[in-house]
């Protein structure tokens, strides 16, 4: 039998459920690329999330298929996004349906916010965030 600690480092991040999800190169890169160049609002909430949400870590611009999350805590599969004007636009809000569908079949939990909301009621927006932390990491120990 395999340690725990075995089963950690044979374990593949890039099968199904694991940390990336099937990502490929390119999907890094473009990552890297986000995280030089982050919004504004991806800023003011990395502020808050780096430090971690109920023990919990988060990390900014992260490969999850043919996707890139804004945030991402893996132990609890959740993601958090910030949208700036041009998700209104009717092309973008279709590719986020289906991205946010896609995603939610392999059990992810997606969390959206406006770029508005950050910058005028961050307060609200970190107390949505830590409930649903709570809410999923409640599940996880459930199960």
């Amino acid at each position: 039998m395999k340690s725990t600690q075995e089963n950690k480092s044979t374990k593949n991040p890039y099968k199904k459920g694991g940390m990336f999800e099937g990502a490929n190169p390119l999907v890094f890169e473009l990552a890297k690329d986000l995280r030089k160049n982050m919004t504004a609002a991806e800023k003011i909430l990395w502020i808050y999330l780096k430090e971690g949400v109920q023990g919990l870590n988060f990390r900014r611009q992260h490969p999850i298929g043919i996707y890139i999350a804004d945030f991402y805590c893996h132990k609890i599969k959740l993601i958090v996004e910030a949208d700036g004007l041009i998700h209104d636009k009717p092309e973008i809000k279709e590719y986020d349906e289906k991205c946010e569908r896609d995603l939610e079949i392999l059990g992810y939990h997606i969390l959206r916010f406006s770029n508005k909301e950050v910058f005028t009621d961050i307060e609200n927006v970190l107390e949505k965030i830590k409930i649903k932390v709570e809410d999923l990491f409640q599940s996880v120990i459930i199960n």
